[in-house]
């Protein structure tokens, strides 16, 4: 047996109710910076009650839900109450459009979704094209003309009793759908076994205790928010302080406001905390340390953590690896401008592509050891092909391509399939993205390669400049030819307004490939 044994989500939320019934386990701050707070005793009574209420609606064991939710109470309470009666969830961004939702819908043969009113009119066409979902039901909706479909309403009608159903720890409880960049978005498919290794994982990873409150601020939807800030709190019976939205300004006042002692964040972000005006308030905080992923500079690093009087703490996870399998240590040198050494649980390697370990120093792909369905994913949602392609022989290839220094510590090169081609030499964009953003005019920049008929690719940087400042694209090219090999220099700079990103701020590369290709010039 395993620390997870055969344990679930609705046995972890138990335990913890029988040892802190009447302690504050929620704190949320809707966008009018109203506060909301239930215990643990509470939260359960509500996760039963919904889940009566989804019983009700004919959700059977094994059957997918989708949440099209903001970051909100109900969105906690769903995802429970759908694990407490073997259901799945199937979070989605509120962002999404309504094709992308149809598509996800479609796939994932969700019975039942929850959203809110303002989402509805997305959803109102796509009915005939479901045959499979049962009916919409509306979170946090105070209007008449929808009452029936009142989620708080029906709630509160909902008996509290409720079925016991049995189901395994490698049973799915949730289906996390990765954001599409050449292709369709795939379906992870997360255990309960897989939440509550998360959750040993990132708690001990931080020595978390009782007394900590996460800050969430980035979308439930998406793993980071699930994995590693809700579920280490859950797992050590501490408590989670909730926004209903990310805002730079505010970050720091909602973290003292709500007392929290850890947050998580990604590297966009942190860039525009620092670009807001400081608030030498904003200092005196509780908050312990951050965890965060992507790529700052090392002047951001240091600016940020003397600023807030707070520790970074960089870390490398996908949505497949469940927790994350390299992180910096807590108790030990911090090298933040990589991404750690390999945590408790896991073993990581760094592979060619004919599957041999590469010589230190050297680039290959990451790939990280486990087990499906428990330590890694179970797999991808109706795809074979793809979940045999990245799980193999008890390995998660995870595209990403990194090295490692002579102390162990691994350091992100960039994604395999975002490697540039250039006259034979592979170039890493992300190291042509670190050296421009360290020009004292550039805010950020992301690089690409673009087709080229003599070096089959060249480079180009698409450059988002500070308010104050100006640079020309001969200025850029110059300042990277002082510091970068040839063959690495960009041959193209555009200047941008905004960079296209997901919900949680990664750039969106192939649309950059795309804004070439169409001979866009004005974004944002």
């Amino acid at each position: 047996m395993d620390i997870i044994g055969n344990r679930t989500l609705r046995d972890l939320l138990a335990e913890k109710v029988s040892l802190h019934p009447k302690k504050t386990f929620l704190i949320y701050e809707n966008k009018e910076e109203q506060t909301f707070t239930l215990t643990y005793e509470e939260f359960a009574e509500k996760v039963k009650c919904l889940g009566r209420l989804f019983i009700d609606y004919g959700v059977k064991k094994g059957d997918n839900v989708t949440l099209h939710l903001p970051n909100c109470m109900e969105f906690m309470i769903a995802w429970f109450a759908l694990a407490h009666i073997g259901a799945i969830m199937v979070p989605t961004n509120i962002l999404s459009t309504e094709d992308e939702m149809e598509y996800i819908l479609k796939h994932s043969e969700s019975v039942l979704l929850i959203t809110e009113e303002a989402y509805l009119e997305k959803f109102k066409p796509l009915r005939s094209k479901l045959p499979k979902l049962k009916e919409i039901l509306l979170s946090r909706y105070q209007g008449g003309g929808y009452a029936d479909k009142s989620l708080d309403r029906l709630m509160e009608r909902a008996a509290p009793e409720i079925p016991f159903i049995p189901f395994h720890s490698e049973d799915v409880a949730a289906m996390l759908y990765t954001s599409g960049t050449t292709s369709r978005p795939k379906g992870v498919l997360i255990s309960h076994a897989n939440y509550l290794f998360a959750g040993e994982v990132m708690s001990k990873s931080i020595s978390l205790s009782p007394e900590d409150r996460q800050l969430i601020v980035l979308p439930l939807f998406h793993a980071n928010a699930q994995y590693y800030s809700f579920m280490s709190a859950l797992t050590v019976g501490a408590s989670v302080a909730i926004t209903e939205r990310f805002s730079a300004s505010r970050y720091f006042k909602q973290a003292k406001r709500l007392k929290a002692t850890v947050g998580s964040l990604f590297a966009a972000p942190i860039r525009m905390i620092l670009h807001q005006e400081y608030d030498p308030a904003d200092r005196e905080n509780q908050l312990r340390l951050i965890w965060f992923a992507q790529v700052i500079t090392e002047a951001q690093l240091k600016d940020f953590e003397e600023k807030y009087n707070t520790q970074l703490l960089h870390l490398y996870g996908m949505t497949e690896t469940i927790a994350t399998p390299l992180m910096n240590p807590l108790h030990g040198v911090r090298k933040n401008m990589g991404i750690g050494k390999p945590v408790l649980g896991y073993e990581v390697k760094i592979i060619d592509d004919f599957g041999n370990e590469v010589p230190q120093g050297e680039a290959g792909q990451i790939i990280v050891k486990g087990v499906p369905g428990r330590t890694l994913m179970k797999g991808y949602f109706n795809n074979q092909a793809a979940t045999g392609e990245a799980l193999q022989n008890g390995w998660l290839y995870t595209g990403d391509n990194a090295r490692i220094d002579e102390d162990g510590y691994f350091f992100f090169v960039d994604r395999k399939k975002d490697m540039i081609k250039r006259a034979g030499e592979n170039v890493a964009a992300n190291e042509i993205e670190k050296v421009i953003a360290e020009h004292p005019s550039v805010f950020e920049c992301a690089v690409i390669g673009i087709p080229d008929e003599i070096r089959d690719e060249t480079i180009k940087a698409y450059v988002i400049l500070r308010e104050d400042r100006n640079a020309t694209e001969e200025e850029i090219i110059a300042f990277c030819q002082s510091r970068l090999a040839k063959f690495k220099v960009p041959e193209y700079v555009e200047f941008v307004g905004q960079l296209p990103r997901t919900s949680v701020g990664k750039i969106q590369k192939h649309l950059l490939r795309k804004w070439h290709e169409e001979g866009i010039k004005s974004y944002g």
